[in-house]
């Protein structure tokens, strides 16, 4: 699969968003175990939430990082196709096993959102204008 330059660029800026979220969950685990409801009664993080979800937040940031730096062409749609499988395994897992259905409904929409623009951002058809400038 040949990606566009357009879609390029698309893909980099999901990627360094993944990255930049990724990194300051990593750090700040509560920036996602907030929204989720894996909080105490007083709205602190435990340790316990804190070493499940870095890991989680840490894949975010490598996948980020990938997408963000890898070469056009194959490396690029694999480092897509690992994101894409991490929102929907993300998805999954959230939509399954957080407390309250409004949250896991939440967090599934919200992970299946990220997978499905990364999927428009790599599959989208060129801009008519730009395949009209195409040689060949």
């Amino acid at each position: 699969m040949e990606v566009s330059t357009v879609r390029t660029g698309l893909l980099r800026i999901i990627g360094a968003a993944t990255l930049a979220y990724g990194a300051a969950t990593a750090r700040r685990p509560g920036l996602l175990a907030r929204p989720c409801g894996l909080t105490g009664p007083d709205g602190e993080v435990g340790p316990r939430t804190e070493t499940v979800l870095r890991p989680l937040a840490v894949r975010d940031a490598v996948s980020g990082l990938s997408m963000a730096v890898a070469p056009r062409g194959p490396a690029l749609v694999t480092a897509s196709a690992v994101r894409i499988a991490s929102d929907i395994g993300d998805a999954v897992l959230f939509g399954t096993a957080l407390p309250g259905r409004v949250r896991r409904a939440g967090a599934a929409v919200t992970a299946l959102g990220w997978a499905a623009l990364t999927t428009a951002a790599l599959i989208a058809p060129e801009p008519a204008h730009r395949a009209a400038r195409k040689p060949g």
